[in-house]
């Protein structure tokens, strides 16, 4: 640890100090010249450029999210180092990491390493962080623990979602883009003043569906379709200069099918077919010589056919309000933020993606939550402190279940078991009915204290309790009880952060940390077939330390950003399918330990006025320590979607014609090298290095009202996964793949 970020602070003081005493010399570009973007964000509950604030922070303004087509959470994945992005489901609970940190459990009740923040509001249900993405002004992704000012379930980072304010000046824009498998999004947006200058309105919406890019060899349909909607709608009211109060109500449907994953059959029906571990090996997996365990094989390799007979739908249904009032008292600044959230989700899923009725899933789930928070902050010219306080509510509702072997119920139905089930040999429908309800507690502070020009010392200490208590339920066939769990149980801890920020220039400054953050305990909340399942796991605690720099160089045409870190974790939460008397079982359990730690650099250029080049580059080291579950000794094993490499990169060129229309061209390249999916390490369960490239080509109206052209995603065509769950005691591997090759044309207005 100590090398590592000794190593990283010289590289960024040596850097930084040899591009300043360069830039220092060179003459001063025309005043006309194009600058970089600043960009104000709020990522210490205040607003700041983001140069200044001393966080490994990437900020993607209105512009970028627009000219990278993010449209949902898992679109930004490939577009920040050391994020990643996954989701195998339609619409609900995404897996979200952050250098390495973060949790692949898909079940409502757990919470991610990464908060998710809409508008100051936490989003803390999976099922409803798909609906926020459109109309924004910005996001913000802040890595490593946010142990003060987030505090609980921010040991990986944050990501701070932030939609367009009303304005008390007309504007608005309406965009259209169409592509291949027949996709169609709408964006459109309008606000302005209602009364002078004390109330005015925003209102957006987006509309977005396609075909699907799968196809289904049993029906002949098109399949992973999609169909969402959204709408918001803002008020913002200034009474006086001193008072903002800003209303927001949002509202979210999907409609689109369930995913559709690509099965991939495991049991070797012939020897010849076997691998070194029993399980059939790469080169007979489309062979038809391995099965699943009714005998099914799909001898079709093409990662976009499948063959299932269910083609459910993944339903969402989502609305939330939030009221923010800021008021000015004297020299502080009084914040509330009350907001509430109701989400519904239900889901068909063929499970096993086979023509069989092998297992199917019936996901019906609901959240609730009721959140306040309260913050009082002063900015002084030496001292800018922040204190606050944080209520939460919630309740996760399930009744959700498993319909295993159904078409083995004939082979056991008599007189005296007309339905056909048999729990002995797991031909059975297993509901498994809970509720949980958390109340959150939090207080909270942070001080940034100037003690000599330029270095300024930041202390942050935030004490977080989860008062959680879980109805648990197991029932076979509807009506049988198997078993039940209640219980209740608080978890809590303090987190926190210290650090040293030192300006070296006007433009460049570099930081030290130190922060404390955890995860809070619970209780697991998938299918158990026992209550040692359901019975709570700890608290996730992590202990982080990072150095970096920031500069604006070159008369604020260069932008370079470093940082390197080392994470000390201690028992984190891992989730994992393991086999168990015959049945593949989900666990969510604490592995003792995990070692963590990386680098990373951004660089933003404008050599010449139409060029604008970005580049961002990390590295990373994430395995467990000790670390064993049910037996299975994980331990030294790279943790899941933890890449070693990952690359983000982007080049525009404007051209401008003599009529004032602007021309542009723009690619952009990432990459990432291998990644697993799981804890196992498994060479069946990753999916190696990958390159993706997009690019766009774009025409300007001479007032930049209108504009129009041409997009392309995965050019390459790179049929590569973005989840692979196995079920081993079934004998199949679920692969999820990400959309093929896409392209299309886009038409855009601006009030």
């Amino acid at each position: 640890m100590r090398s590592l970020l000794i190593g990283t602070g010289a590289v960024a003081l040596l850097w930084t100090g040899s591009a300043v005493a360069q830039t220092e010399t060179e003459p001063q570009e025309d005043a006309s010249a194009r600058r970089l973007e600043s960009i104000v964000v709020t990522a210490q509950k205040r607003a700041e450029d983001v140069q200044d604030v001393p966080i490994a922070i990437t900020a993607l303004s209105s512009s970028t999210l627009e000219k990278q087509r993010v449209s949902d959470v898992t679109s930004l994945d490939n577009l920040i180092p050391g994020l990643r992005i996954a989701a195998a489901d339609a619409a609900a609970n995404p897996k979200i990491f952050i250098r390495g940190a973060g949790l692949n459990d898909f079940n409502p009740t757990s919470s991610s390493g990464v908060g998710l923040y809409a508008d100051g509001v936490y989003i803390g249900s999976p099922l409803a962080q798909f609906s926020t993405f459109f109309d924004l002004d910005r996001v913000e992704v802040l890595r490593g623990p946010q142990g003060t000012l987030y505090g609980r379930n921010t040991t990986g980072g944050a990501i701070n979602v932030i939609s367009k304010r009303p304005t008390f000046t007309p504007e608005g824009y309406a965009s259209v883009e169409a592509g291949n498998f027949g996709s169609v999004e709408l964006n459109a947006a309008y606000g302005g003043p209602i009364a002078g200058d004390k109330l005015a309105f925003r209102i957006a919406g987006q509309y977005a569906e396609d075909d699907g890019f799968s196809t289904n060899a049993i029906t002949g349909n098109k399949v992973n379709n999609a169909e969402r909607y959204a709408l918001r709608g803002s008020l913002l009211y200034t009474p006086d200069d001193l008072t903002d109060i800003l209303l927001t109500v949002n509202t979210f449907a999907n409609r689109g099918g369930a995913v559709q994953p690509k099965s991939r059959q495991l049991f070797p029906a012939d020897p010849s077919a076997a691998g070194p571990d029993g399980v059939c090996a790469p080169a007979f997996f489309y062979s038809g010589l391995c099965t699943d365990a009714v005998g099914f094989a799909d001898t079709d390799a093409d990662p976009y056919t499948i063959t299932s007979d269910v083609e459910g739908k993944d339903k969402v249904d989502l609305w939330s309000a939030a009221l923010t009032i800021d008021r000015e008292i004297g020299d502080l600044t009084l914040t509330s933020i009350t907001a509430y959230q109701d989400v519904e989700r239900s889901a068909h899923e063929n499970t096993d993606s086979s023509p069989l009725q092998m297992l199917e899933a019936f996901y019906n789930n609901t959240q609730e939550q009721f959140s306040q928070e309260l913050r009082l902050a002063s900015e002084g010219e030496r001292l800018k402190w922040v204190v606050g306080g944080y209520y939460m509510n919630d309740t996760t509702t399930s009744d959700s279940a498993y319909d295993i072997l159904r078409l083995l119920r004939p082979l056991f139905i008599t007189p005296e078991n007309p339905t056909g089930a048999s729990p002995e040999n797991s031909v059975i429908y297993l509901g498994y009915p809970y509720t949980q309800k958390t109340d959150t507690y939090a207080l909270f502070g942070q001080a940034d204290y100037e003690l000599a020009p330029g270095l300024i010392f930041t202390a942050g200490l935030r004490w977080s309790a989860d008062e959680k208590s879980m109805d648990y339920s197991t029932i076979a066939e509807g009506v049988v009880p198997v078993f039940s769990y209640q219980a209740d149980k608080t978890f809590s801890d303090w987190s926190g952060k210290v650090g040293l920020k030192y300006d070296l220039t006007d433009t460049t400054n570099i930081y030290a940390s130190y922060s404390r953050g955890y995860k809070s305990g619970g209780f697991f909340g998938g299918n158990a077939d026992s209550p040692e399942q359901i019975a709570p796991y700890e608290n996730e605690t992590v202990n982080a330390y990072e150095v970096g720099s920031k500069s604006d160089l070159w008369d604020n045409r260069l932008r370079m950003n470093l940082s390197g870190f080392y994470y000390d974790y201690q028992d984190i939460q891992a989730y994992s399918t393991v086999e168990r008397n015959g049945l593949t079982v989900q666990v969510l359990d604490n592995a003792a330990s995990a070692e963590m730690y990386g680098a990373e650099a951004e660089f933003t250029v404008m050599p010449i006025d139409n060029l604008d080049l970005s580049l961002g580059l990390a590295w990373l080291h994430a395995e467990y320590g000790e670390y064993n579950s049910l037996g299975d000794d994980y331990s030294g094993n790279q943790m899941p979607q933890a890449p070693e490499y990952s690359l983000t990169s982007r080049a525009a060129y404007a051209i401008n014609t003599k009529s004032g229309v602007v021309i542009t061209p723009s690619v952009d390249v990432s990459y990432r090298s291998k990644v697993y999916f799981d804890s196992t390490m498994r060479e069946r369960l990753s999916d190696p290095e990958l390159w993706l490239i997009g690019a766009e080509l774009s025409v300007m109206s001479p007032d930049g009202s209108i504009e129009a052209g041409l997009w392309g995603r995965n050019l390459t065509d790179e049929a590569y996964l973005t989840s692979a769950n196995p079920i081993d005691s079934l004998g199949v591997d679920l692969l999820t793949y990400s959309r093929p090759r896409s392209a299309g044309l886009f038409l855009r207005y601006r009030y």
